[in-house]
């Protein structure tokens, strides 16, 4: 079945609930798997929209497909007189429907994409000046521009923050972790919460997005407990190298249809995967889709070192497993440090959870104290406390300082791990090639983390800015148009949030808006074509 064409929301709902069912038991009905001889166009689910990753990203997503609008307020004042200036011009719509290019033009912000760096500065107006003023948006929620779509995700909505250490404060104060049309200070007073400072725990903002969902109706939009296991085409043309194992099956007889439906097959996307029911069985789905937008966030894979005995059992790589082992009482009266490798505000969260349960630190990491580009000289004094105490020792207590180790915490900057030792030993080597072999109960690396594409053709290798590598945040995030964040290597397949390189909350919220006003536009195109009786493909220019 396609929904190509208007549909109510109601209608929606019943096709998701024939295909995933609203309960898990054992009644649950199967989504049909597609046999390789089956063509689109038989009685198939196929979807406008498929967003993968139910974090804040797919949420703000599903929030604006969801007919959610943005006005300028009747009586704002945007405190930037150009942007104003051209916010006035067009009052009477709503962002989507404006340029994003001529709206975003000379703003500047700590993001790259510009859409992101716009859509900051009229929900947070000169933040990063140290204001707070409130949005000059207001929002509207309009049915006629409810676009069809499914969030798919691991868990409950909120993504990966359902998962992170509940101890530590954010990085970013709870303002700026909220979604549109719901400020995080009004959830935390329905709910009684006491917010006793700006920056707040990581399970507080998780139950706010589990909540944002609910309150804003997006909840039929939702699935949880859905692993994707691939993503790709149903069929290229003949001119391309690379046919998808589908199309190598297609029969002559398929491949001599009609010119117009052979447009539609090599647009569309087939999305598999299983839902886990509540009994752990694994119920197969297939859907199709004309759009696929990825919003997996960065957090499945852990960076590794990449050196020998990386796998010993002692050698661990998340926060979690680590706060796991102290909860265990499984580092309680060793004598020998924790060894800590890493220079991230992670590495920081480690050597504070282990210096508050009075456990020594080994601190190691490649650069060096003065580097500017270490995430502390970022962060101001006042507002970030435990991690300029965390940096101070990084600077003080280093094993340069004094040769002997410290029993409480010694860094080594500008040092590498060249291997990890059966008997708890690590190799060290410093800049000047000068080697050290040091004891510990347990070793920690935070490096980072990489997104985990395997369900895309050669893991996304190909869709990032340096094509045949891993897609990575920094490094190789994946190349987007700057305007409406749609892969430029990969037609109908958007990126947003961590994977185009917006790690902060509060600027992955502009692709939301880029991918909308895409996808708003090719709707609009799509039904002007049916109204004057050119048929309609599927809707992309």
């Amino acid at each position: 079945r396609s929904y190509s064409g208007p549909e109510t929301e109601g209608q929606l709902l019943n096709s998701f609930t024939q295909y995933f069912g609203d309960s898990l038991g054992t009644k649950i009905k199967t989504m049909p798997l597609i046999e390789e001889t089956v063509m689109p166009g038989d009685s198939l689910l196929t979807l406008p929209v498929v967003i993968i990753g139910n974090g804040p990203s797919g949420i703000c997503l599903s929030y604006l497909l969801s007919g959610y609008r943005p006005y300028l307020s009747p009586e704002a004042i945007h405190p930037n007189p150009i942007l104003h200036t051209k916010l006035e011009e067009s009052r009477h719509l709503s962002i989507v429907d404006q340029d994003l290019e001529y709206l975003s033009e000379g703003l500047e912000g700590r993001s790259s994409n510009p859409v992101a760096v716009l859509f900051d500065t009229l929900l947070h107006p000169d933040a990063d000046f140290g204001y707070d003023y409130p949005p000059v948006l207001h929002w509207k929620l309009e049915q006629h521009n409810y676009i069809p779509h499914i969030v798919l995700g691991k868990g409950p909505p909120g993504g990966a923050w359902h998962s992170m250490e509940g101890s530590m404060l954010t990085i970013s104060f709870g303002d700026w972790m909220e979604l549109p049309g719901l400020t995080f200070k009004e959830w935390a007073a329905s709910k009684r919460r006491n917010i006793k400072s700006d920056r707040v725990m990581p399970e507080e903002i998780a139950c706010y997005y589990k909540h944002y969902v609910k309150v804003m109706g997006l909840q039929k939009n939702f699935r949880d407990n859905v692993y994707i296991t691939s993503v790709s085409r149903l069929y290229r043309g003949k001119d391309d190298e690379d046919r998808s194992q589908l199309n190598e099956n297609i029969s002559t007889q398929h491949l001599e249809m009609e010119d117009e439906q052979k447009s539609l097959i090599k647009r569309n996307w087939e999305v598999r995967g299983y839902q886990r029911a509540t009994d752990g069985s694994h119920v197969p789905f297939c859907l199709f889709a004309e759009n696929v937008a990825l919003a997996t966030g960065t957090f499945d894979s852990p960076g590794r070192l990449q050196v020998e005995g990386e796998d010993f059992p002692f050698v661990l790589h998340s926060m979690s497993d680590f706060g796991a082992a102290i909860s265990k009482g499984k580092l309680r009266g060793k004598a020998d440090p924790v060894l800590i490798v890493g220079a991230g505000l992670t590495a920081a969260d480690a050597v504070l959870c282990a210096y508050n349960n009075n456990i020594p630190v080994i601190h190691v990491f490649r650069r060096r104290v003065t580097d500017t580009s270490l995430i502390f000289q970022q962060l101001p004094k006042k507002l970030y406390p435990e991690y300029h105490k965390v940096y101070h020792m990084m600077c003080t207590q280093s094993h340069t300082v004094d040769s002997n180790l410290h029993s409480a915490y010694t860094s080594f900057p500008e040092h590498n791990v060249l291997s990890f030792k059966p008997e708890m030993k690590c190799v060290l080597q410093s800049a000047s090639g000068l080697k050290k072999i040091l004891k510990f109960s347990v070793a920690l690396v935070l490096i980072g983390s990489h997104p985990n594409l395997f369900f895309l053709k050669d893991q996304g290798h190909s869709i990032g800015h340096h094509s045949n590598q891993p897609i990575t945040c920094k490094g190789n995030p994946i190349e987007i148009d700057p305007y409406t964040y749609e892969c430029t290597k990969e037609a109908n397949l958007f990126a947003l949030g961590p994977l185009v390189g917006d790690n902060f909350v509060r600027f992955l919220k502009g692709g939301a808006l880029g991918i909308a006003r895409c996808l708003a536009v090719r709707q609009k195109k799509k039904h002007e074509l049916i109204e004057s009786g050119d048929g309609g493909g599927d809707g992309v220019p």
